[in-house]
């Protein structure tokens, strides 16, 4: 096992000093950024592209909090399990949308029971004081809907296909950062500069009015197992 750990790491090494050659320091465009990923040396598998704000926010501020979802133009290259807290009249809809689970009062008692196979719950408003039973379950997970993040909606079979899509819900973290996905590696450059200018514009739109100095800091794209480019923003 020893042996089998060093060769990776080995490999891993000469596969970061290849790619060092062609990092990129100061921002550029978009359609540069992407373009510049694709000069790494890839590892076999189908990397996921990430991108990371650096916001000029104070995350301490409850006004200066982001939190929120988006649905990319060309999805992310991977579905969610979601659940839906929703009225009888509505289950079966929700699961021809893709939910895994629906119900109310039988979907809080499973997952009372430990039942935890899910990535996404969303609910209908008036379903939340039922959901309000789970808080100590989903809130530490992030699992907790919220309509901040568009997980708590009238238009429950709507939601549900969005997030089973790919959908996606973003919150800074304690320094200010805020991470998200915009797709594989395997797509064309058009679709990942697609999905990142939608993330950039809708974290730009979500710019705190109380927020001073400069907003973003720092853009940053990479694949899961690539250096960063910096991104013009």
């Amino acid at each position: 096992m020893a042996i089998a750990k060093t060769k990776k790491a080995v490999g891993n090494g000469k596969r970061m000093r290849a790619s060092n050659e062609h990092a990129v320091k100061a921002a550029v465009a978009p359609a540069e950024a992407i373009a510049a990923l694709r000069k790494f040396k890839a590892p076999k598998f189908d990397q996921t592209v990430n991108v990371c704000f650096h916001l000029g926010i104070d995350p301490k501020a409850a006004d200066q909090a982001l939190r929120g979802s988006i649905a990319l133009p060309h999805g992310i290259g991977k579905s969610a399990r979601v659940i839906a807290f929703c009225g009888s009249d509505k289950v079966a809809a929700a699961k021809a949308a893709g939910a895994v689970e629906a119900g109310a009062d039988e979907l809080v008692a499973k997952i009372e029971g430990g039942w935890m196979d899910f990535d996404v719950a969303v609910a209908s408003p008036d379903m939340m004081r039922v959901v309000s039973k789970l808080g100590k379950v989903l809130g530490p997970k992030g699992l907790m809907p919220s309509p901040k993040a568009g997980t708590v909606t009238p238009n429950v079979p709507e939601a549900v296909k969005e997030y089973a899509a790919g959908k996606q819900e973003y919150r800074n973290d304690d320094a200010g950062n805020i991470h998200g996905v915009i797709g594989k590696m395997s797509f064309s450059d058009d679709k990942l500069v697609d999905n990142l200018n939608a993330f950039v514009q809708a974290i730009l739109k979500a710019k705190p009015n109380t927020a001073k100095g400069t907003y973003v800091k720092k853009c940053v794209v990479a694949g899961c197992m690539s250096p960063g480019v910096p991104v013009a923003v």
